[in-house]
């Protein structure tokens, strides 16, 4: 079994010595909980004094187990759904549909691998910064076909894809990001992910003062355990660069199949869920609004279910005092949703390897990593990351209540944090806030 191989039944870690070993389930949730417990700390109090009471993890497997109707690979069509009824569709997948890793992954050829190399070379002769590299400088004759049909699965199929074999090892990181870029433009237009206006992002440990525990922090930037959460942009991208020492594997669940098993066992809380939550901006702030925003875990638009959960920003918005605490019903719902998504019947594991890229649907998807040891010893071996927000020309529409968060609903050309005095920028490595703050003005 190779180090990115998907492993059911078991989960996956990497080694002090770079080999990927496999703990029984028991070993690996008892793992998973310790490298979890600190980071989700502060989360977990807020769903602490929740009742156990129709806890999600008690629903049967009868309850858990794919419908026969979606059980087939997806084709490219979206689900269909209307308020508080079941939703069908390629969205609402069950592990046990993609048990093979090849199912749902590409790997480059060598006339992939050469059809980037000559358009990194393009890019490069032209003299171009690469925030302005557009698709029509980036020219792929026939990879460009095939990420373009990666990127309609993403929207309209199940909603995540993996590639793997770029040769981020063997390129300078300025061609990787060239070509990582590049690829990107293939699926949609780069939204800019923090108050730095990074439209190139850098998901790596820089140890923000105050760590995970400071609610200022983007969990990101840290070691720290992310919870399940989905991002402001319809598509993200994660290349990765280097893998961590130990830990920090990806995970996955279909957000309509979280709904789907809740509207049949606890349907309040669904109803819970498609009322609106105070999430916390975590100071990053648009002109002309607040320090917080409201959105609904569960709304529809025009035929489609649409998630938006963001745990650690709910979790931090009471910090605020005009934002009162949760109610009861919503910390139950918040931790049903964490304990499906956490299920051996709904969670994909990947170990992300050097080379491998990621592309998640955040309608459809909810993500999560668990928290990791990095190569402290090691400076240049740190777990990094590049990060991509996207916005796909062929998106779904959007209710209007997401425009506060969004800066736009326009299909095609919204999502992001825009903040004002700054101006769009891709680095090549991550930074620190305070150190990058300054190169972002304007």
């Amino acid at each position: 079994m190779t180090a990115g191989s998907i492993l059911f039944g078991q989960t996956p870690l990497v080694s002090s010595r770079g080999r990927q070993d496999v703990l029984p389930v028991g070993r690996a949730l008892e793992h998973r909980s310790h490298l979890q417990h600190a980071a989700h700390r502060r989360l977990h109090s807020v769903s602490a004094s929740a009742s156990h009471s129709g806890s999600a993890t008690a629903l049967s497997s009868a309850v858990l187990e794919a419908p026969a109707e979606t059980r087939q690979t997806s084709g490219r069509h979206a689900s269909t759904c209307e308020p508080f009824k079941p939703v069908t569709g390629p969205h609402a997948w069950y592990r046990s549909q993609y048990e093979d890793v090849d199912s749902y992954s590409y790997r480059f050829s060598a006339a992939d691998i050469a059809e980037l190399a000559k358009a990194v070379a393009d890019v490069r002769a032209k003299g171009l910064e690469l925030k302005d590299v557009k698709k029509s400088d980036f020219v792929l004759p026939k990879l460009g076909a095939k990420l373009v049909e990666f990127r309609d699965e993403a929207v309209n199929g199940r909603g995540f894809v993996l590639l793997r074999g770029l040769p981020v090892q063997d390129w300078p990181v300025e061609d990787v990001a060239i070509a990582y870029w590049g690829i990107g433009a293939y699926w949609g237009k780069a939204q800019p992910q923090n108050r730095l206006h990074h439209l190139l992002g850098h998901v790596k440990d820089v140890n923000p003062p105050g760590g995970w525990e400071n609610p200022v922090n983007r969990v990101y930037a840290t070691h720290g355990a992310q919870p399940y959460h989905t991002d402001s942009s319809d598509l993200v991208a994660l290349l990765c660069l280097k893998p961590a020492k130990v830990g920090g594997y990806s995970t996955w669940a279909s957000s309509y199949s979280i709904y789907n098993s809740l509207l049949q066992t606890q349907p309040q809380l669904v109803e819970a869920l498609a009322q609106e939550f105070y999430l916390d901006r975590k100071d990053e702030i648009p002109e002309g609004e607040g320090p917080w925003f409201k959105l609904p875990v569960f709304s529809w638009h025009k035929g489609n279910l649409i998630s938006y959960f963001e745990n650690s920003f709910m979790a931090s918005a009471s910090r605020h005092k005009d934002v009162p605490e949760m109610t009861e019903l919503q910390k139950r719902a918040i931790k049903a949703v964490e304990e499906l998504a956490d299920s051996a019947e709904l969670r994909m594991d990947y170990v992300l390897q050097a080379g491998d890229i990621q592309l998640l649907h955040n309608h459809s998807i909810v993500h999560a990593r668990t928290a990791f040891v990095d190569h402290d010893d090691e400076p240049t071996a740190k777990r990094h990351l590049m990060r991509l927000w996207l916005a796909p020309e062929n998106d779904w529409e959007l209710p209007e209540a997401f425009g506060s968060r969004w800066g736009g609903v326009k299909v095609g050309d919204r999502g992001g944090i825009y903040i004002p005095n700054t101006v769009p920028r891709a680095p090549l490595d991550a930074e620190m806030w305070e150190v990058a703050e300054e190169k972002s003005k304007a």
